[in-house]
């Protein structure tokens, strides 16, 4: 690929000066105006646009390239990947999946040396310049199969990384660890070998519990969400943690960090206890809820259980320093369309749903319903049967 378009300063002025402005009315305006390539110009306007929430400091800073736009929508964001490259040090790391080079670059930032590793050779020409702009002489540069270069490296690394693509032929999505690219199972043995450490990101959408049966010797799975939304899973191994017991860790990396971690052993083990709603209900955050410490939760914070199934807890006064949103109950509401007309004459409420008859949808349409509001109805399955609830979220300390 040739990146010398890119590094001119009328190319580089045009990317700065428009940066606010609207990519396609930038095409429609310039066309055939500019010495340089216009649309690969705009493409980069279109790329810092959608990255300055995900890569501040990469969308901000000039020297760096951007890729089409799905090797960006698939990348780490600066929070995710600064949270995995913690506590990381040491000689030499890899990445077998380098990709745009986030987690390449953060991870490697506090390593003697790092490889980065990439099959299509456009996207790795890009991370390499980016690289090299942030972090100079950093980085080795491997054009090709991540596994294959480890395979025959006679070297030891500190770190091996990798982020098994997730999508197979026809685009469809994957949801076992073997079936991702690379194979990371099936060379397991061999990367063990190679590596004091090894750290796997892999897709939100995969199970937990398979994962592990096909790597048992994962050590900990930490669930990593951003504002209550889960965003990747890490799966941990290390030769110092051969004899540790294996956790789960839920972390939520809002404005105030959170975490949460339990032995899933002992999860069985735990008898929960059930009531009717009190006075306030709540709703552990979605990583907790992804982990499956669905027992762990509500013994530690001493909560009962509305149903085996509903994953809603309930407490008669509001807990403090609990990581779920807490939700004070107002009243129990019957599902009729003139009995919430009279609550709500606005028509406005926030429905939510958990192990009820029906989803969110269904119960808005029937009782004429659109979301909005600081009130929420809150339908769900209790020991005595299916109820709505009308809250409101509980203040914190």
């Amino acid at each position: 690929m040739d990146l010398t378009q890119y590094h001119r300063a009328d190319f580089q002025q045009f990317v700065q000066d428009h940066l606010t402005e609207d990519p396609a009315l930038l095409l429609f305006r310039y066309q055939g105006k500019t010495d340089f390539d216009l649309k690969a110009a705009v493409q980069q306007i279109s790329a810092r646009q959608k990255a300055a929430k995900k890569l501040p400091s990469w969308a901000t800073n000039p020297q760096v390239i951007f890729p089409a736009s799905i090797s960006l929508e698939q990348s780490s964001s600066e929070l995710t990947a600064e949270f995995k490259a913690r506590n990381r040090v040491g000689k030499l790391m890899i990445d077998l999946t380098g990709g745009f080079g986030v987690d390449s670059f953060f991870l490697g930032k506090n390593f003697e040396k790092a490889i980065y590793c990439e099959q299509q050779v456009e996207l790795a020409e890009i991370a390499a310049h980016n690289l090299e702009v942030l972090a100079p002489r950093k980085f080795e540069i491997v054009k090709g199969d991540g596994l294959g270069f480890l395979a025959q490296a006679e070297k030891q690394f500190d770190l091996i990384y990798a982020d098994p693509a997730r999508r197979g032929k026809g685009n469809q999505k994957l949801y076992k660890l073997q079936d991702c690219e690379p194979d990371v199972v099936s060379s397991w043995e061999m990367m063990k070998s190679k590596a004091d450490a090894i750290l796997l990101k892999v897709s939100p959408m995969l199970d937990i519990s398979q994962a592990i049966s096909e790597i048992p010797e994962i050590q900990k799975v930490q669930v990593i969400c951003v504002k209550n939304e889960v965003k990747e899973l890490l799966l941990h191994w290390s030769k110092e943690g051969v004899e540790s017991a294996f956790t789960i860790e839920s972390i939520d990396l809002g404005a105030k960090e959170t975490s949460f971690s339990f032995e899933p052993s002992k999860e069985e083990s735990i008898n929960s206890v059930f009531g009717d709603a009190e006075n306030y209900l709540i709703e552990p955050f979605s990583g907790i809820l992804k982990a499956g410490a669905f027992k762990t939760f509500g013994e530690r914070f001493g909560l009962s259980k509305l149903d085996p199934n509903s994953h809603l807890y309930t407490s008669s006064k509001a807990p403090s320093e609990i990581p779920a949103r807490v939700f004070k109950v107002i009243q129990e509401v019957q599902p009729k369309k003139a009995e919430i007309k009279k609550l709500f004459p606005s028509g406005k409420v926030n429905v939510i749903t958990r192990n009820y008859a029906s989803g969110s949808e269904v119960l808005k349409k029937k009782l004429g319903l659109k979301d909005g509001g600081e009130d929420f109805l809150i339908g769900t399955k209790t020991q005595s049967g299916f109820k709505i609830f009308w809250c409101i979220l509980a203040k914190s300390d």
